[in-house]
């Protein structure tokens, strides 16, 4: 997971040229990317080839031609972590905002962000990277949560109760695991023999000396009588 200072510190380490606002909300977007453990195999034209998925080379690129273009960008990235699987990043300009997609080789449909650019551009012409931009640390929270996070679906999957009581089936049934481990189907209502004879339930009481239950083939009575002194 990327945070503001690794993203800053890859913008310092590439010191990059920006020519407006939208440069510098792009590189921002492909620094997320790096400091999230992503590599750089292609970027600009070459990002945009119609084969970018079905090219094996995997090799690392700098950043030459970043933003040949005046309001798109592309970046294409590789994740050692996921097997080098590749990942094409979009980036288009409308309206002052920065619309980025991005797809995973074998997925279906991309992951997409809309970032306003005024929210995040700071000072313009100061040599400090950090002073050129703003709550740099909500953008790359952002990009995290709904750009990088999302492309490969969640891996977690639901934990199951360690000692269920009982699972209801739909035959009407309820099955309990005795103290060997061995499951018991017992009827939890009304069973209808062939011949259309209402078959009393088991009591689900099981009774005792002091609280007897009722005898084989009667239907239960309450639980507790009403008069109970309890």
């Amino acid at each position: 997971m990327s945070s503001e200072r690794s993203v800053m510190a890859v913008i310092r380490a590439a010191r990059p040229s920006f020519r407006n606002d939208n440069d510098k909300i792009a590189f921002a977007v492909h620094a997320s990317f790096l400091s999230s453990g992503f590599v750089l195999t292609a970027t600009g034209r070459d990002a945009l080839a119609d084969n970018v998925f079905a090219s094996p080379s995997t090799d690392e690129v700098g950043i030459d031609n970043w933003n040949e273009f005046e309001d798109h960008y592309a970046f294409v990235y590789t994740n050692p972590e996921k097997g080098s699987s590749k990942v094409l990043v979009k980036c288009l300009v409308m309206n002052r905002k920065l619309l980025v997609d991005a797809l995973a080789d074998g997925s279906s449909e991309p992951v997409h962000l809309e970032i306003d650019i005024d929210n995040y551009v700071g000072e313009n012409g100061s040599g400090n990277y950090a002073a050129r931009y703003k709550n740099l640390e909500n953008l790359v929270s952002s990009l995290d949560k709904e750009v990088i996070s999302k492309l490969y679906g969640s891996s977690s999957k639901p934990s199951s109760s360690s000692n269920p009581p009982s699972l209801e089936t739909s035959e009407g049934s309820r099955r309990d695991i005795n103290g060997a481990g061995v499951r018991i189907n017992e009827p939890i209502g009304p069973q209808f023999h062939p011949s259309g004879v209402v078959i009393p339930p088991i009591n689900p009481i099981r009774g005792s000396d002091v609280f007897p239950g009722p005898g084989a083939g009667m239907y239960p009575s309450r639980y507790f009588s009403s008069k109970s002194v309890f």
